[in-house]
């Protein structure tokens, strides 16, 4: 049987409940086989920001995804050396899985950026396709979109998620400021934050 796999990657700093529906709405309405959760060590465009230490993220994803049937942590960019542009992750992995269907997922906000990618064009053409998470009153030019990168509406594979308006930004900013976060993350993963004084 063909696999299709959904590649969800970020630096999950930290990992919390909107990032864990949108993993579970994709594998659920995309019909995928697995979501891999790729963990980006430092990617290109957050060098100008603190990431929190490579260890403490991988643990709170562990935490975060547990034994969720479809979920899998995946260690493929850890296990290189960067720079970790989503081309070179998406082509290693097909590497690994020659014949499996690689489904790119991704939030309206970062489809409005696409253009702007690394490779852009060649990443459009070595996905199976690219599913996008909808929210009410998203506002998505596709006809611009088309223009700049000719074939992407053909690989477009819209799915919906409650509008949680969750950040790992705002979290941290909780955190630091002394406010409530906890209802935001799993149990597993603020008992984690607290055990190790992250974010403080």
């Amino acid at each position: 049987m063909v696999e299709t796999l959904g590649i969800f990657g970020g630096t999950f700093d930290p990992p919390h409940l909107g990032h864990l529906i949108l993993a579970a709405e994709a594998l659920s309405q995309l019909h995928l086989t697995r979501v891999l959760w790729v963990l980006t060590p430092q990617p290109p465009h957050k060098f100008e920001r603190k990431i929190t230490a490579l260890h403490y993220r991988l643990e709170m994803l562990r935490c975060a995804i547990g034994s969720t049937p479809g979920f899998e942590l995946s260690t493929i960019d850890i296990d290189r050396s960067g720079p970790y542009y989503s081309l070179d992750t998406i082509n290693l992995l097909q590497t690994y899985s020659p014949t499996a269907r690689l489904v790119l997922l991704i939030g309206g906000d970062l489809l409005r950026g696409l253009p702007t990618w690394i490779r852009s064009e060649e990443l459009v053409s070595a996905v199976y396709a690219i599913g996008v998470m909808r929210r009410p009153g998203d506002d998505i030019d596709l006809a611009t979109l088309e223009k700049d990168l000719p074939g992407l509406s053909s690989k477009l594979r819209f799915f919906e998620s409650p509008q949680l308006e969750i950040s790992s930004t705002s979290i941290r900013q909780r955190i630091t400021s002394a406010g409530h976060y906890q209802f935001y993350l799993p149990a597993s993963v603020y008992d984690y934050i607290q055990q190790n004084q992250l974010y403080c």
